[in-house]
């Protein structure tokens, strides 16, 4: 699995706490009504920004297992504080070769941020499998559907966005990445097996303040691209020079398009 650092999920949290769709949260909170006790594996955790987002909306006591292959990351995410009646267990794990046993026991939510555009289509069909036969419902955000507005325009900026597309369907631990098309595979799968599935757009936007947040994406897509064939070394350069000149003179702006969903099988609570 491609590993981020901590930093870097520091640094993109504000945006993506601002950025979850409040419908799809909303479909998830009201999923767990009634429930005095709430079970959750969230896959991939990261630093924990699911947690964080996610556990003060429940008023029942929590018990969530926090799953992901990065040690660092891992404890970070458990040493996370929390609301009172939240108990977290963190468990390394390797989601690629190990996702049926992310699943065992007794589960009610399954949850995951920023994870449906990293994995392939085979491993997408073993998560909608496994939960479906467990009858446990999905909360997956943030995932990336290829939408990109920037400004101001550079001529550069269709050739870096197909090369940064491109470089999202490389292989990022899990076999070819779905990239772009995460969401609405995710989506078409659940409802072919009987899903209710709840979704809606969960852009990120960046305006002339978020500074150090544009410098880092633009930094990240100039070495995407520097590892396609479409856009030269020089062109790609002169693109990353005029975005960080835009940014150092607060005229750039940034939204980048994200999918939340949240699937729910026929018969599940």
């Amino acid at each position: 699995m491609t590993a981020f650092s901590a930093d870097w999920l520091e640094l993109r949290e504000p945006h993506d706490r601002r950025a979850r769709n409040p419908a799809v949260l909303d479909a998830v909170v009201a999923s767990q009504a009634g429930n005095n006790a709430i079970r959750i594996v969230d896959l991939a955790c990261g630093t924990g920004s699911t947690l964080r987002a996610l556990a003060p909306r429940f008023s029942a006591r929590q018990n969530w297992r926090l799953t992901d292959n990065d040690l660092s990351l891992l404890a970070r995410a458990s040493a996370t504080a929390r609301p009172a009646g939240v108990t977290v267990t963190a468990v390394p794990l390797d989601l690629n070769r190990d996702l049926e046993a992310a699943l065992d026991g007794p589960i009610d939510l399954v949850t995951t941020s920023a994870l449906l555009d990293l994995v392939s289509e085979p491993w997408l069909d073993r998560l909608a499998v496994e939960t479906l036969a467990r009858s446990i419902p999905i909360y997956a955000a943030l995932s990336y559907d290829g939408r990109i507005e920037v400004g101001p325009f550079s001529q550069f900026d269709a050739a870096i966005i197909a090369a940064v597309n491109a470089h999202q369907r490389g292989d990022k631990g899990f076999g070819p990445a779905l990239g772009p098309m995460a969401a609405s595979a995710a989506i078409a799968r659940f409802e072919s097996l009987g899903c209710t599935v709840a979704h809606g757009t969960a852009d990120w936007v960046a305006g002339p303040s978020d500074r150090e947040f544009q410098l880092e994406i633009f930094a990240g897509w100039a070495s995407a691209a520097r590892d396609m064939p479409t856009i030269s070394l020089a062109d790609t350069v002169e693109w990353l020079t005029f975005r960080r000149d835009a940014v150092a003179a607060g005229r750039s702006s940034l939204r980048i398009g994200h999918v939340d969903l949240f699937a729910r099988p026929t018969g599940s609570r």
